[in-house]
């Protein structure tokens, strides 16, 4: 089944050494996530309640946080090769707990994914006509979901084409926007909306990628070295956070809006439109690519079934399409939003556990040294559970400083004063399904 739909890309197993890629294959991916539509209206947002110079510290001091958290993220995805919810498993989650990441990631990205399609609909309607909003839907989301049935080579090969254009008419939209307004006097201007505070902005900076940081194992595992992932995650994100939000919050200025899809399909009509796609598309095929991951896992974890992932990213792809054709996606973004807090303790805790408690290394470092998973798995991990719920609380009611951040520094310090007491401690030990075992047939084209 795994050879009939798709490529598995080893989603329940390492990623061998000979099927690493090279930096620039990944790099352009996470600049491509980093550069999309978000970003856009993450500047846009803050030009609307920011002057020039507040936005600006707002963007570093968010993007400096991203990178912190998302380097260690990733630096164990590159070492143990593994998906994030299959690291979840001997991260200080258990079997069960991963199971619960997967199905929260699963829900989570679907249910984003969905709204973009429903973004990029509305565009296309606008651009081409010809079908209904919710028949452009089906098309877009498909055609994601086609393109990531195929795996990270495919991917790969539509990051090569989508985030040059996307850079370029960027270029023209922000050159068409900002026409016959002195730059000198758009960095000095007021914010034309509601005052947004220093902390607020880089709140909703460092919020906006939390999720990504947490599934960047998922990409990362492909990647060759530790240095790989520094260097495209500080180019990815510094770049990401300063062309595009930048260029977001000047336009703020300068038109007085925070509605930068308006701003773009106003200025330059149908340019802008091809903005809106190719910005949604490079973000939307990670956020199906990392559900349908977080699906096989559930699926192997819960019901003992290794579902193959092209199989998964199909399902979840067409069920992403079809809510997103009957319109019902936009009413769960409150939820989805409210799910969110469920990920920034999700990273305290794995680089917790990974860094400095370790009480899973020696499992993951003979089971690196054998090119495989480690053999068995804790079954649960109740401290675990009792530490995510208190940061994902603090996370959704905290009033003071950042949520996100105060959620997972909460996670990660009390993590490890639980592994200081002993008290990371697995409950019952699971075996690791034969599937994880990386036997697939290696992929010749790999590693360009």
């Amino acid at each position: 089944m795994s050879q009939a739909v798709g490529v598995d890309d080893h989603a329940l197993g390492r990623i061998p050494e000979g099927e690493r890629y090279a930096w620039f294959s990944v790099a352009v991916q996470r600049f491509g996530q980093m550069s999309a539509l978000s970003q856009f209206l993450l500047g846009s947002t803050l030009g609307f309640g920011m002057k020039f110079w507040d936005a600006f510290w707002a963007l570093t001091l968010g993007a400096v946080i991203l990178e912190v958290v998302t380097i260690f993220i990733g630096v164990i995805g590159v070492r143990e090769g593994m998906s994030t919810s299959m690291i979840a498993r001997w991260t200080g989650f258990g079997q069960g707990g991963a199971s619960l990441i997967g199905l929260v990631i699963a829900i989570s990205l679907v249910g984003w994914f969905g709204i973009q399609s429903q973004i990029s609909a509305q565009g296309l309607t606008q651009l081409v006509g010809g079908l209904p909003e919710w028949g452009w839907s089906l098309v877009f989301g498909l055609g994601v979901t086609a393109i990531v049935v195929f795996g990270f080579k495919s991917m790969a090969w539509t990051a090569y084409l989508t985030v040059p254009l996307f850079l370029t008419l960027v270029t023209w939209s922000v050159s068409s926007g900002l026409a016959g307004h002195s730059l000198g006097a758009l960095v000095d201007s007021a914010a034309p909306g509601p005052h947004i505070s220093l902390v607020q902005g880089t709140a909703l900076v460092a919020g906006s990628f939390i999720i990504g940081a947490v599934v960047t194992p998922d990409m990362t595992r492909f990647n060759r070295t530790t240095a790989d992932v520094v260097k495209q995650t500080v180019v990815g994100i510094t770049l990401g956070e300063y062309a595009i939000g930048l260029a977001g919050v000047l336009l703020a200025h300068a038109v007085g809006t925070g509605d930068i899809i308006a701003i773009v399909t106003s200025s330059v009509g149908w340019v802008g439109v091809l903005v809106i796609l190719f910005g949604t598309f490079k973000i939307n095929d990670w956020n199906l690519y990392s559900a349908g991951l977080g699906v096989v896992n559930f699926t192997s974890t819960v019901f003992g079934r290794s579902v193959p992932r092209g199989v998964a990213t199909l399902a979840v792809g067409v069920a992403g399409s079809l809510l997103a054709a009957g319109g019902v996606l936009s009413r769960f973004t409150d939820f989805l939003i409210l799910l969110g807090v469920a990920f920034p303790p999700i990273s305290g805790i794995m680089i917790a556990e990974y860094f400095v408690v370790r009480r899973w290394r020696t499992e993951l470092d003979e089971g690196r040294a054998a090119n495989r998973a480690p053999r068995t798995a804790p079954t649960w991990v109740p401290a675990t559970v009792v530490i995510w719920l208190v940061s994902a609380l603090v996370a959704k009611y905290a009033t003071f400083g950042l949520g996100s951040v105060n959620a997972l520094v909460l996670a990660f310090v009390l993590y490890v004063i639980a592994g200081k007491l002993h008290l990371v401690r697995g409950v019952g030990k699971t075996a690791t399904e034969a599937t994880t075992e990386s036997a697939l047939t290696p992929d010749p084209a790999a590693g360009v």
